[in-house]
């Protein structure tokens, strides 16, 4: 689908500065049991077209909502506010049908957000700024570059002369934003609170987000702060991981949350697909163990959110497996 610098399904610090790898050991193709062991029948997996995210009921994953990031020389009230609009338009649904129309309808990154703009009257009541020129940096991937174009649209509308840049990775936008050689980039709460955390206190330190949105905007600022980095109001949109099942396995097994899924289908029919890390991740497969008591029966080691997942999910090989929860495959959900 797209490429994705994010917080890994489990290991803050290290791993949340680089591409997302998902969730546990070693592993290979095909199927192996879990370590934690499974009993009673467990619900196998139901061949369908439409994919459904399970809602994390119980809040096993941190909040990784959208949110502005600027420089700090770069930040006025005006700026901060036209960026705000783009958050208050913005929540999972709505990021769901914007990554529908880069991934599945082929539009452009500009014209999605045109429309987008448009349709959600994004530059209605923007107050003028003073002006200047204005950097936004995006990420390499569909998402960040489609946000990005929101928030030129919405800078442009307070009298900036913007101009979007696709840099690549984590690693090396935010050292371009602590500098002012960008001035704004779309952020994951979550993630950035992990990844500066990181540079600050080396690999493996306590984490500092968490599954309550307010606890993790505050540790993000106050990381912010040290860096030159001003964040402003997050969006409801998250793009996080989740687990998803056909809605035919849904309707079949009467499934809606990650709860019913525990006390419904745990056991030995059932298999849970993802990237080879998720057995021992505590986003991933140990967390549902820990969090929900969910064992399955086996495990498919396949990729993070990928089209091997969705596929094994679609044809009947998987009863419930990692995606994002702003994945375009969720669209219609």
């Amino acid at each position: 689908m797209r490429a994705r610098n994010r917080l890994a399904v489990g290991a803050v610090g290290l791993l949340a500065a680089g591409l997302l790898t998902g969730c546990g050991g070693a592993g290979s193709s095909g199927t192996k049991a879990p370590e934690q062991g499974a009993s009673g029948a467990g619900c196998e997996p139901v061949a369908g077209e439409q994919l459904v995210a399970l809602d994390d009921d119980k809040k096993l994953q941190n909040t990784d909502n959208i949110i502005p990031a600027v420089n700090a020389d770069a930040a006025n009230p005006q700026l901060l506010a036209a960026l705000d609009k783009v958050s208050a338009a913005l929540d999972t649904p709505k990021l769901i049908e914007l990554n529908k129309a880069t991934d599945q309808d082929r539009k452009s990154p500009q014209v999605a957000a045109q429309e987008f703009a448009k349709a959600n009257d994004v530059t209605g009541g923007i107050a003028k700024g003073p002006g200047g020129q204005l950097v936004v940096g995006a990420a390499n991937f569909s998402e960040s570059q489609t946000i990005a174009e929101l928030y030129k649209i919405a800078l442009t509308a307070a009298g900036y002369q913007v101009k979007v840049q696709t840099i690549g990775n984590r690693e090396l936008y935010e050292p371009a934003l602590e500098k002012g050689e960008i001035q704004v980039v779309p952020e994951y709460a979550a993630t950035m609170a992990e990844f500066l955390n990181t540079k600050a206190n080396g690999q493996n330190p306590p984490p500092v987000s968490s599954p309550e949105l307010d606890k993790t905007v505050t540790a993000l600022k106050a990381e912010g702060d040290k860096v030159g980095i001003v964040f402003g109001t997050p969006s409801a949109a998250q793009d996080q991981n989740a687990f998803a099942v056909t809605k035919a396995f849904a309707d079949k097994h009467g499934v809606r949350t990650l709860s019913d899924l525990a006390s419904k289908c745990s056991g030995q029919a059932t298999v849970l697909a993802g990237p080879p890390e998720c057995p021992q991740r505590p986003k991933c497969q140990a967390g549902l163990v820990e969090v929900y008591d969910f064992k399955a029966g086996s495990f498919s080691s396949l990729d993070a959110g990928g089209p091997q997942t969705k596929t094994a999910l679609r044809q009947g090989r998987a009863s419930v497996g990692l995606v994002f929860s702003s994945d375009a495959a969720l669209a219609g959900s």
